[in-house]
C-alpha cells in the first residue's frame, strides 16, 4: 500500500492534517533514496512504521503548551509528525527538531515550509546544543536509555518529562540506565510492534 492510500487511525483530526502527514509521506518517499532518512525496507509500510508509531508519542503529552524538543529528528520521526499534529491539537505548543546533519535539517524545513506547520529547526549536536529546558523530550532510534538520560538531564526543564521509543531490549536498557540514574518510568506497549514501548520517564536524578 502506498503511504498516500493510507489513513491515520486512533487520532480525531481535520482532513487539512491528514493532507499534511500524507504531502510528509510523500516527501519522505522522494527524499529518502537520496539522503537516507529511513531504511529503504520500511518504506513499503512507511505509515505504520513511522508516521503512527510517532504519532502514539504526541499522544502521550501531559500538556498542550509549553515547548516540546526532539532530539536526533533525522527524518522527522517523531518530532515533526508532533509538529503537524500539535499545529491543529495544541497550537500553543511549540516544537524544536534537534538535528546535526545538514542535509536531514534541509528536509526537515522543507516539510515545514510546504505544510505550512510551525518548528524550529535546530542544526547542532546535542552535546554542544546550550540546555533547551524543554517541557516534553522525546527520541527515537537515537541511542541507548543511558546515553538519552544523560541528554534528558541536560535539555529537560525541572519537572519535565522524556518520552522516548524503544524495542525489544528495553528492559536490559533500564536496568543499565538505573545504575546511574534515578527516575521514574511508565512504559506503554507500542500499538505498531507488540515487542516495543513507548518509555515515559520523569523525576531525573543521579545516583
Amino acid at each position: 500500500m502506498s503511504l498516500l492510500d493510507a489513513r491515520l487511525p486512533g487520532l480525531d483530526v481535520s482532513r487539512e492534517t491528514q493532507e499534511r502527514l500524507h504531502h510528509f509521506a510523500s516527501m519522505l518517499e522522494k527524499w529518502s533514496p537520496k539522503i537516507n532518512l529511513v531504511a529503504k525496507s520500511t518504506l513499503a509500510d512507511g505509515w505504520n512504521r513511522h508516521i503512527i508509531d510517532s504519532a502514539q508519542v504526541f499522544e502521550l503529552r501531559n500538556k498542550d503548551e509549553g515547548f516540546w524538543a526532539d532530539l536526533g529528528a533525522g527524518g522527522g520521526f517523531p518530532g515533526l509528525v508532533v509538529a503537524i499534529l500539535a499545529h491543529e491539537l495544541a497550537p500553543k505548543l511549540k516544537v524544536a527538531l534537534v538535528e546535526s546533519d545538514q542535509r536531514k535539517a534541509v528536509f526537515l524545513r522543507s516539510v515545514l515550509r510546504e505544510t505550512g506547520v510551525s518548528a524550529d529547526v535546530k542544526v547542532a549536536r546535542i552535546e554542544q546544543l546550550a540546555p533547551l529546558e524543554a517541557d516534553i523530550l522525546s527520541a527515537r532510534a537515537l541511542a541507548d536509555l543511558p546515553k538519552l538520560l544523560s541528554f534528558s538531564k541536560r535539555h529537560l526543564a525541572p519537572d519535565g518529562q522524556s518520552v522516548f521509543l524503544k524495542g525489544a531490549t528495553w528492559q536490559d536498557e533500564v536496568a543499565e540506565a538505573r545504575k546511574s540514574w534515578n527516575f521514574h518510568v511508565v512504559q506503554r506497549t507500542s500499538i505498531t510492534d507488540p515487542n516495543a514501548v513507548v518509555l515515559t520517564i520523569g523525576e531525573l536524578t543521579h545516583v
